[in-house]
């Protein structure tokens, strides 16, 4: 097989599984208070006290325990009324690889489907969910927008540190094996994108992504690039 062994970044994340399940029962009336237990059956809605390498390749869906620092709202509540695939090959994209000519390829059809929620109860499991967050791990303002060349930051992305190799700033341009990022400055906040770049083990201590040892100023220039994706023509 030559599909590279290759990380997911993070920003990622891939594709989130809610159910949409019933409030509960001492939450007022279509009101949500707590996330659905059903949730927890393909995401980790809390820091697992002892990662291992066989929990993150059997793991249904992306964890959820920092979602609070990770995601903007608004997309939030519009991608669980319509979900759209963010991991091109899955959670773990080398479980749907196959061998091709003269490149192997996906098999995007064995992709579970997440399951969708009206705009109501969207909005509750976002503000939920937007209530987890990972102690320390994101410093909000950390990422500064002022003076940012992006010429030099879309060089960076695509060229000199390797991102699109695991990743696709545009439709079809870029690897499989991370998230799409063609939509990473509606979905993801930009401490995040910083702080996960920077070093993407202290979220998930197995996760192939790696931990290159950055330049603030480089730092600075790839959350740049990655938070106007989506916004604009890049």
């Amino acid at each position: 097989m030559r599909i590279a062994f290759i990380v997911t970044a993070g920003a990622g994340v891939a594709a989130l599984a809610f159910a949409s399940s019933a409030a509960p029962t001492n939450a007022g009336p279509a009101a949500i208070t707590e996330i659905p237990a059903s949730c927890a059956s393909c995401h980790a809605l809390k820091r697992p006290e002892n990662p291992t390498v066989d929990r993150l390749w059997s793991r249904k869906g992306p964890d959820l325990w920092y979602a609070g620092d990770k995601f903007n709202r608004e997309w939030l509540i519009g991608w669980l009324q319509n979900p759209t695939t963010i991991r091109p090959g899955g959670v773990m994209w080398f479980q749907h690889a196959k061998p091709g000519d003269p490149r192997d390829t996906l098999d995007t059809t064995a992709i579970e489907k997440h399951p969708s929620v009206d705009a109501a109860t969207a909005a509750q499991l976002a503000d939920a969910l937007l209530q987890l967050k990972g102690d320390g791990l994101v410093t909000e303002g950390e990422y500064k927008a002022d003076g940012l060349n992006m010429t030099m930051a879309k060089m960076s992305f695509g060229k000199l540190r390797g991102c699109s190799s695991c990743h696709q700033d545009k439709p079809g341009e870029g690897g499989v094996s991370g998230p799409e990022l063609y939509d990473a400055g509606k979905r993801l906040r930009p401490d995040y994108v910083l702080a996960y770049t920077r070093d993407p083990q202290r979220f998930d201590r197995f996760v192939w992504m790696p931990r290159m040892s950055l330049s603030d100023a480089d730092l600075q220039r790839l959350t740049g690039y990655i938070a106007s994706l989506g916004k604009e023509e890049n």
